[in-house]
């Protein structure tokens, strides 16, 4: 039961897809940006770059991370072009607010995105100034995750205690390395994927959250 996390002081939450529904589908419009950054920066048919930004993000855990390896690319360009969507399906979330607001201890968001983008996320849910930190992949030295480092570098400046914090991610390969490290872990998604490192599944983050401090 989620009262077994209740002990812990430390919150690391992801960004997209978690801290609001995935219906909002704000990555379809990063896809389709990120596919034509990648037509303009290599020089390749449309095809072609969404083929590449689905084979990095399967390999290196990220577009970006594939591009930077295997062609050099400038992350920072990159980041600000990919993200600049709009947030009109974003609305304020009162209640995820007062839940996550209720959590003993320390918060964090730390996503693959950029910081810049994840504050315009959060004010836009109305989540703004709740956080101890927003960490993004800058932040992560451009490693994103699932890598080890990406998580070491990210809780060393946040100074979180891995055996004392919880994880929650849409994206189950991003527990892995958490779990290892000594978090809590849970997934917040749609259908359940039973792994020894997921402790817990929600899909419905509010209400689990409320579970944890009642």
């Amino acid at each position: 039961m989620p009262h077994s996390l209740r002990p812990r002081q430390h919150w690391v939450f992801d960004l997209d897809n978690t801290l609001y529904p995935p219906q909002a589908r704000l990555f379809d419009q990063i896809e389709i940006r990120m596919t034509a950054y990648v037509m303009a920066a290599l020089g390749v048919a449309r095809a072609e770059a969404d083929h590449l930004r689905r084979s990095y993000w399967a390999r290196y855990g990220t577009t970006l991370a594939g591009l930077m390896a295997e062609h050099g690319v400038d992350p920072e360009p990159y980041l600000v072009d990919v993200h600049d969507i709009s947030l009109d399906h974003l609305c304020h979330d009162p209640d995820l607010r007062a839940a996550i607001a209720a959590l003993p201890g320390r918060k964090i968001v730390f996503t693959n995105g950029s910081a810049p983008y994840a504050e315009r996320v959060l004010a836009a849910c109305g989540l703004s100034g709740l956080f101890d930190g927003v960490f993004g992949v800058e932040h992560a030295d451009f490693h994103p995750k699932p890598r080890r480092e990406a998580f070491e570098t990210v809780f060393t400046r946040a100074g979180l205690t891995p055996g004392d914090a919880v994880m929650f991610e849409d994206d189950s390969r991003n527990l892995r390395i958490p779990h290892d490290m000594g978090l809590g872990t849970v997934l917040v998604a749609a259908d359940p994927e039973p792994a020894p490192h997921v402790h817990f599944h929600t899909d419905d983050l509010t209400g689990f959250l409320r579970r944890i401090v009642c």
